[in-house]
């Protein structure tokens, strides 16, 4: 489903018919809920998160859709075909999906013409993502900040990209999370900031650590050259799901419902740590979810499971909320 989402997308957005039609049936009207986050004009508060768009297939049919923005990838400094199948498994009951997709992408060189190809109005935003090679090249530190710095470098050059997110979190790539911990956070931000990036700078936290390991990275990360963060990655906690849908030994993070209330809560307490952008991601399904991250603290939403549950409206729907009745 997810593939045919995207090749349908694709070719809707290759035309100006298909992206009208697109906006009749689910869009949003041009800018009533426009929102200004470090300089960055968004259509609306709504963003697709990455991990669906990996490939920047789909970009000129989003804005089509109401969302403001959209971060692509995660994309690598090589191409990735990601773990073995199934790299995702739809839960029901639970309102999630398993997600165990290794960083599948083409490689940051062959998604960069594609997002300088985009047709979007000017209050769309294009994120990407960046993240550490899923493969034994990049499997230790040394090597893992270079591979950062190569697609970071890339994308800088190239112009390809509103802003940047350094995706530290991913827990299905090739030796796991390398720099989830304060040190190595801290060298990896060390090297980046000395690219003196023309672009903000975010990092994508994991939300399956404790608070007190948490605000550790979140020290780290208001050290740096860095914007803010987004909060956060996919959920480890498999007990989380429904009965019957626990993965018994399967590999992968899991994303939607079970993410929502930690997400928020950990938005709630950053933000009262910090005052830099905070990105909500998790859980998403519905103009009070959106505002419950609004009132957290956070200043735009992401999300990806929401519209695959709950259908594209769901995009509009908040937009329209935020519009009509302030959310914060």
């Amino acid at each position: 489903m997810h593939t045919r989402f995207l090749v349908l997308g694709n070719l809707l957005g290759r035309s100006r018919l298909g992206r009208t039609a697109v906006s009749l049936a689910y869009g949003y009207p041009h800018g009533d809920a426009r929102v200004i986050v470090d300089g960055l004009a968004y259509h609306s508060p709504v963003m697709l998160s990455a991990g669906f768009d990996y490939n920047a297939r789909i970009i000129s049919i989003l804005p089509s859709l109401g969302f403001g923005g959209v971060e692509v990838g995660s994309v690598t400094a090589r191409a990735s075909a990601g773990n073995k199948s199934p790299q995702l498994v739809r839960l029901p009951r639970s309102k999630s999906i398993l997600v165990n997709k290794g960083l599948k992408n083409d490689g940051v060189d062959a998604i960069i013409p594609r997002i300088l190809a985009a047709r979007i109005p000017d209050d769309f935003v294009i994120g990407v993502s960046v993240a550490r090679t899923n493969d034994s090249a990049a499997a230790d530190e040394n090597e893992g900040i270079a591979d950062y710095c190569y697609s970071l470098k890339a994308l800088s050059k190239a112009g390809a990209g509103r802003y940047y997110t350094l995706n530290i979190s991913c827990p299905n790539s090739f030796t796991g999370e390398l720099f989830s911990t304060p040190p190595a956070l801290d060298r990896l931000l060390t090297v980046v900031d000395v690219l003196a990036l023309a672009r903000p700078l975010y990092v994508k936290l994991p939300i399956s650590l404790p608070w007190e390991d948490l605000r550790l990275l979140v020290d780290v990360i208001r050290a740096h050259r860095v914007a803010g963060v987004i909060v956060g990655n996919l959920h480890k906690d498999h007990a989380l799901l429904a009965e019957g849908e626990r993965s018994h030994g399967r590999q992968g993070g899991i994303s939607g419902a079970p993410c929502r209330e930690t997400s928020t809560e950990l938005i709630k307490k950053i933000r009262a740590t910090v005052a830099f952008t905070i990105i909500g991601c998790g859980g998403v399904f519905s103009p009070e979810h959106a505002r419950e991250k609004l009132r957290a603290g956070a200043d735009l939403i992401q999300l990806i499971t929401g519209m695959i549950y709950e259908g594209p409206g769901l995009i509009a729907d908040i937009a329209r909320d935020y519009a009509n009745s302030p959310l914060v």
